[in-house]
C-alpha cells in the first residue's frame, strides 16, 4: 500500500488526540497488579496497548506482543512475579532480534525463572511466575528506560521491595519519573533517594481508578506541520494535553519554539487537560543544536522538519534510535537522502545535517520499515514536497490509528494507490 500525500494551503482544525500510550501501557501493567477491577480511562486505542490489554485479559499460554517493545519489556516483568502461572512472550520476526537479556538477566537476579527458546538475549521467552524476594539491584542506566520502569513497576509486589541502583550515565529520565509519577496514583511508596538510586517500599498498590491524558508525541507531528505549514494565519488546537505533563516528549512545546511555533494552553492548571493552541510566531533560529537523550521519539520528526526548512542541525543522544523497531538512524539517513539532504551520524549516536544536499528523487517514495514514527514523521513535509508518497502507511496504528483521518480533516488529500 502506498498514499500520496498532498497538504492542504490553509491549516485550521481541532485534533482530539489519541491517549497517551506511554502512560496507558504502564497504568495497565500497575492495574493488574493492584487487582483492579475497572481499567483506566481514556486508554490508548493504538496497537501496543491494545496487545497488553488483550494479553492481560485473556492470558494465554502464549503470549504474542507483535511488534509492541513497551509490551514485550513490561509484560517480561509482570509475567515473572505472576505466582504459579507459565507462559511463553513473544512478538514479530523484528521483536525476535531486539534484545531482552538485560531485563531477563536484572530479573533472574532477582530470582525470577525466565528461559530463552530462541537465540540467547532475545525473545521469545518462557516464563514461570513466582514469588520474588526483591533486594538490591544494579543495572546500567544508559539503557532503554523501559527496562527501568519494568523493573520498577514490579517492586512493590516484592517481598523486600526493590532497592534499583542505575550506574554510568542515565538516559530517558523523564520517563522513568513518568513510571514512578504513575505508581504514585495507585499508591506505591517509590522515591529518587540519590542522584543514581530509586527505592521502592514492599507497599501493595491500591486500586483507584484513574485517566489517561493525550499523548505529547502524537502531538509532535502537529507542531511539525504548523512549523512547515507558510500560512501566518494558520491555527491547531490539541484536545486532551497537560501543562506540566510527565511525558517526556512535552519538551516539544519548548523546542518548536525555536523553530517559529508558539503553544498557549487553555488552562494551566496541574492535572487537567486541557485544549493546546498551535500558531505561528514567525521566529526560528538559523541553526538547532540539541541533546535528545531524554526525548529520543521526538528525533524522527525534528531530523524531518529541520531539513526540509532548511535548518541544520547536530542531534545528539540518540543511541536508543538502533534498537528501536527499525535502526532509526540508519532508516533516516536513507530516507531523507531520497529527498535530497545528506546525513551524517557522527560516531553513531548523533544526526548531522551541515545543509548538504544531493538530487533529490522524482517522485520520492518514503519507506517505512514497519516503523510508525517514520510515516508520522515524514507525511509533514508534504507541505514542502509536492507529491510525496508513504510506502506502508497503515504502521501508524502502532500509536495513532486515526492519523490519516485526522490529516483529512484538516484538508490533506490523501491518494490510495
Amino acid at each position: 500500500m502506498q498514499y500520496t500525500i498532498e497538504a492542504p494551503e490553509r491549516l485550521t482544525q481541532t485534533i482530539k488526540l489519541p491517549a497517551s500510550k506511554s502512560i496507558s501501557n504502564r497504568a495497565l501493567v500497575i492495574y493488574a497488579l493492584s487487582g483492579g477491577s475497572v481499567l483506566p480511562e481514556n486508554l490508548s486505542d493504538c496497537d501496543d496497548t491494545e496487545v497488553m490489554i488483550r494479553a492481560l485479559r485473556d492470558m494465554p499460554e502464549e503470549i504474542n506482543i507483535k511488534a509492541a517493545g513497551t509490551a514485550m519489556r513490561f509484560m517480561t516483568a509482570y509475567l515473572s512475579v505472576l505466582d504459579g502461572h507459565c507462559h511463553t512472550l513473544t512478538g514479530t520476526e523484528r521483536m525476535k532480534h531486539r534484545p531482552i537479556g538485560l531485563l531477563a538477566n536484572a530479573l533472574r537476579h532477582l530470582g525470577a525463572d525466565i528461559s530463552y527458546l530462541g537465540e540467547e538475549g532475545f525473545p521469545p521467552l518462557r516464563i514461570r511466575g513466582q514469588e520474588l524476594q526483591g533486594g538490591l539491584l544494579e543495572i546500567p542506566g544508559n539503557v532503554s528506560s523501559q527496562y527501568i520502569s519494568a523493573l520498577l513497576m514490579i517492586g512493590p509486589v516484592l517481598k523486600n521491595g526493590l532497592t534499583l541502583r542505575l550506574t554510568g550515565s542515565i538516559i530517558s529520565r523523564p520517563y522513568i519519573d513518568l513510571t514512578l509519577s504513575v505508581m504514585h496514583q495507585f499508591g506505591a511508596e517509590a522515591e529518587w533517594t540519590d542522584i543514581d538510586t530509586i527505592q521502592v517500599a514492599p507497599v501493595p498498590y491500591k486500586e483507584r481508578s484513574y485517566y489517561i491524558e493525550s499523548d505529547w508525541s502524537a502531538a509532535s507531528y502537529w507542531y511539525e506541520m504548523m512549523a512547515l505549514s507558510q500560512n501566518e494565519d494558520d491555527e491547531v488546537r490539541l484536545e486532551g494535553l497537560m501543562d506540566g505533563s510527565r511525558q517526556g516528549d512535552s519538551s516539544v512545546r519548548y523546542i518548536f519554539s525555536l523553530l517559529g511555533v508558539k503553544t498557549t494552553f487553555g488552562t494551566t492548571e496541574p492535572g487537567k487537560p486541557t485544549t493546546v493552541t498551535l500558531r505561528r510566531n514567525g521566529h526560528r533560529v538559523p541553526r538547532l543544536d540539541y541533546n535528545f537523550v531524554n526525548s529520543p521519539d521526538l528525533a524522527q520528526t525534528f531530523v524531518v522538519c529541520c531539513a526540509v526548512m532548511g535548518v541544520p542541525f547536530h542531534f545528539r543522544g540518540l543511541s536508543t534510535l538502533k534498537i528501536k523497531e527499525t535502526d532509526r538512524i540508519k532508516a533516516l539517513k536513507t530516507e531523507m537522502r531520497k529527498l535530497g539532504f545528506v546525513l551524517s551520524e557522527g560516531d553513531g549516536t548523533e544526526l548531522i545535517w551541515s545543509g548538504e544536499r544531493c538530487e533529490p528523487d522524482l517522485e520520492p517514495g518514503i519507506d517505512t520499515y514497519e516503523d510508525h514514527r517514520m510515516a508520522l514523521a515524514f507525511a509533514p513535509a508534504a507541505f514542502r514536497i509536492r507529491g510525496l508518497k508513504i510506502n506502508q502507511p497503515q504502521v501508524v496504528s502502532k500509536s495513532y490509528p486515526r492519523y490519516w483521518d485526522d490529516l483529512e480533516a484538516a484538508g490533506f488529500c490523501i491518494m490510495h494507490n
